[in-house]
């Protein structure tokens, strides 16, 4: 198996994309894929609160931190690394990839390269769409869909979508559910992973006492997740098969 750098982002604040990390990452995990994760939100993380194990917080922008994920792909024992970038990174992160020669390698076929660009309900949002289309020729790249709120991404207006979404020509999109807000906000108390919550557990390993009807929300909210990851085929993607 190839290095291989799935790349979970958006420049648009407030799409969620921190939570489909949290939730790739237990995806991951339960296919029993070893990972390891970088949070671009310097100095302070939030996926490293949920996923702390696996997780080391980076400055995007230096030089150290950028040799502290790149360097090691094919050194490190974990070949799959999944990179959160930060609200207004995504554009910047892409840049810097090309500058120092990723983009190049993984068109040489040295490493597997994923994009998940989560998108929002606004046209700002959507505009990503054509400036991140420079950066993906030779990714996998998924148009994410994240329902945080209720939406239909202008599904509705034939006009638009097809102005927005036929700028590029994704290998799939994915759809997030929404998740009950209750449940949400409870997993966000508990300050611990998807998975840990539906096994009730704390984030310490010890048992806990969180409901069983805001557990079975967020089981059935995850198995909706692997369904999508399933149809994308993003196992066989990673194992370049």
């Amino acid at each position: 198996m190839k290095p291989a750098v799935i790349l979970v982002g958006a420049d648009k604040g407030g799409v969620g994309k921190t939570t489909v990390s949290r939730a790739l990452l237990d995806y991951l995990a339960a296919n029993n894929i070893l990972t390891r994760a970088f949070d671009t939100e310097s100095p302070r993380g939030t996926l490293k609160r949920f996923h702390g194990p696996v997780t080391e917080v980076v400055d995007i922008t230096e030089t150290s931190d950028q040799m502290r994920i790149l360097d090691t792909l094919n050194s490190a024992q974990i070949k799959v690394s999944v990179i959160d970038t930060r609200a207004g990174a995504l554009g910047a992160t892409l840049r810097a990839l090309r500058d120092v020669g990723f983009l190049d390698a993984v068109r040489a076929g040295e490493f597997s390269f994923t994009l998940l660009h989560v998108l929002g309900p606004s046209i700002a949002s959507l505009d990503e769409i054509a400036e991140t289309a420079p950066f993906i020729d030779d990714a996998n790249y998924f148009l994410v869909k994240n329902h945080i709120n209720a939406t239909t991404f202008f599904e509705w207006d034939p006009v638009t979508n097809r102005k927005y979404f036929e700028k590029v020509n994704p290998s799939g999109e994915i759809v997030i559910p929404k998740l009950d807000e209750m449940a949400y906000e409870q997993v966000e108390i508990a300050g611990t992973s998807f998975s840990t919550f539906v096994a009730n557990k704390t984030a310490g390993g010890e048992p806990a006492n969180a409901s069983f009807v805001l557990r079975g929300y967020v089981r059935t909210w995850q198995a909706k997740i692997a369904d999508e990851l399933n149809r994308v085929r993003l196992l066989d993607l990673l194992a370049q098969r």
